[in-house]
């Protein structure tokens, strides 16, 4: 007998047997699963790195910030509809990805955030553990869903289940689990949690009250709002039967961009607070809002004049009367309510007003006029982008006023899942979120409008791009600083503090971290630059001189900048 190798299979068969909370934690990822998780590793998760190593079913991609990782997680999943996993240090580390998962939170986006903590005995003892954060726990539940800290090793399998669910339970959300560092490794019995479903139940069948039909029947100037519910449920095919039978008006808010083609000469698109909208909304006699939240700022403040004949359909019953009056709520999958409305009314003679179709298509024609004549020369970019981009292209608008102002609602999205933007407003974003939509979209080119300002908050991901071989599209427009803020503290007080930046040469900054980049002065450049991007295959940056090209004077309500100026109670 070879000593030597019966010692090493001894080894190995010992290595197999044994089995860490760290172990569980990969096993509970497989079976949800998860393929992709974003982060950085830290001693204070290593024993899960390791643990996915041996595993061999998740691909690591490996971040610059915390912060990043979690807006690449929070991409992932909104572009796939999977679950999206961020792991990240304790404490700091911990503390770096809150903000990003604010966006997370304001998004509804399933995501699970996996951090270490502190070990176990030394939590909130006071006494400066590395890491170590007054009270990690009450910082990650203010950012998140929920959170949750782990007490006893031998439950992290209901553990980690019950976390995953959580973050795909209606409403959805970023749901933290903190895994204190000592348990991590830590040896534990090898459990299988079987759940057995109930086979006796049976799908409950959606019962529509007969004047809910009755009202979408009878409707001479319908109006559908469609938002991320739309989306999120898979709907979109069922949304477009029953504007085929009903020939409405189709508005979508910003996260509803897609759940439509928006090429379709009903679909209005994002154009819900402009004045030709309400106007036609103010005449309507009836609104179908479907996964909408109704925001403030695309109903001018809660302000649009929804008629009191409301159907709203929503997965969360909390959504209704949350914003606007609902006359009938519909609780439920709006795939699964769209499929029935449109199965009643195959039943019923619909005759749409050709009058009101046309006057749709008026509308639809003229907030795009409207809009293009306050932003020249920013329509024919838009326009060269529409003819350009494939119709699979995922476009994210980071905050930055081409984002906000004309790329959200001229650059058409064809297809759910292909329009990404940060809803709670969190400046700097985009550049990590394009990144996580082609790692989960690969065959998709990946679009990012950015502004100057904000790409420097997360440039170093610039070198992520590259390293996940993610050759996403970086369309920045450089304006030399915060230009919304000057925008605003110009109209406000008639000066300007702290908004001019002090910017690199982005091309020769981008060149250095493997992307290909070129400089545009003009709109005939950039529509060659664009072509160049789109013929690369790798990470490529187009840098509009936006003094140049023209700057654009972005417009907001009187009342709106009146609210900066000092005032009384």
């Amino acid at each position: 007998m070879n000593i030597q190798t019966d010692q090493t299979a001894v080894k190995q068969n010992n290595r197999q047997s044994e089995y860490t909370v760290a172990d569980a934690i990969v096993e509970e990822l497989v079976r949800a699963g998860v393929e992709v998780i974003f982060g950085i590793v830290s001693i204070h998760n290593m024993p899960i790195y390791d643990a996915m190593l041996r595993n061999g079913n998740i691909r690591m991609a490996t971040a610059r910030g915390e912060s990043g990782a979690v807006n690449m997680a929070d991409a992932y999943a909104r572009a796939t509809g999977k679950l999206g996993v961020v792991l990240t240090s304790t404490g700091a580390g911990a503390g770096n990805g809150a903000g990003s998962l604010t966006e997370t939170w304001n998004s509804g986006t399933p995501l699970l955030h996996i951090t270490g903590e502190a070990d176990s005995n030394y939590i909130g003892t006071d006494q400066r553990y590395i890491h170590e954060a007054k009270d990690q726990l009450k910082m990650m539940d203010g950012a998140s869903k929920a959170a949750y800290l782990l007490k006893r090793p031998k439950l992290i399998t209901p553990f980690m289940r019950k976390a995953i669910k959580e973050a795909q339970t209606v409403p959805t959300g970023p749901v933290t689990v903190q895994i204190p560092t000592n348990f991590q490794a830590m040896m534990i019995p090898q459990n299988h949690l079987i759940e057995v479903q109930d086979t006796h139940g049976q799908e409950a069948n959606i019962d529509l009250p007969s004047e809910v039909i009755d009202r979408i029947a009878e409707a001479k100037r319908p109006v559908i709002w469609a938002g991320d519910g739309v989306i999120h449920s898979g709907a979109s095919e069922e949304l477009l039967d029953l504007v085929e039978k009903i020939q409405p008006a189709v508005v979508t808010s910003e996260s509803g961009k897609g759940s439509i083609p928006e090429e379709h000469p009903l679909c209005i698109g994002n154009f819900a607070w402009f004045p030709r909208f309400e106007e036609l909304l103010s005449k309507s006699d009836l609104l179908i809002s479907i996964g909408v939240r109704f925001r403030g700022g695309e109903t001018n403040g809660w302000t649009s004049p929804v008629p009191k004949n409301h159907i709203n359909i929503d997965l969360n019953p909390e959504a209704f009367n949350r914003n606007f009056d609902t006359l009938y709520g519909l609780a439920g999958d709006a795939r699964a309510v769209l499929r029935e409305i449109n199965k009643a009314l195959a039943e019923k003679d619909i005759k749409p007003d050709q009058a009101y179709v046309e006057e749709v298509k008026a509308v639809r024609k003229g907030v795009r006029d409207d809009l293009c004549s306050t932003i020249e020369p920013y329509g024919e970019i838009a326009a060269i982008m529409n003819e350009q981009l494939p119709d699979h292209t995922v476009l994210i608008t980071d905050v930055t006023i081409p984002g906000y102002t004309w790329a959200n609602k001229l650059v058409d999205v064809h297809e759910p899942r292909n329009y990404l933007y940060m809803t709670g407003g969190g400046i700097g974003q985009g550049l990590p979120m394009a990144i996580g939509a082609k790692v989960g979209q690969p065959d998709k080119p990946v679009v990012l409008v950015a502004g100057d300002g904000g790409l420097m908050v997360n440039a170093g991901e610039m070198i992520t791009a590259v390293q996940e071989d993610a050759p996403i599209i970086v369309l920045l427009f450089d304006d030399g600083g915060y230009g919304i803020l000057k925008y605003y503290q110009e109209a406000a007080y008639g000066r300007k503090t702290a908004v001019d930046l002090q910017n690199p040469d982005f091309v020769m900054m981008a060149k250095s971290m493997g992307f290909d980049a070129e400089k545009v002065t003009s709109v005939e450049e950039f529509e060659k630059g664009l072509a160049n991007a789109l013929a690369s295959s790798k990470p490529y940056m187009v840098v509009v001189d936006v003094e140049a090209v023209g700057i654009l004077h972005y417009k907001d309500s009187d009342e709106y900048i009146e609210s900066f100026r000092p005032h009384g109670e």
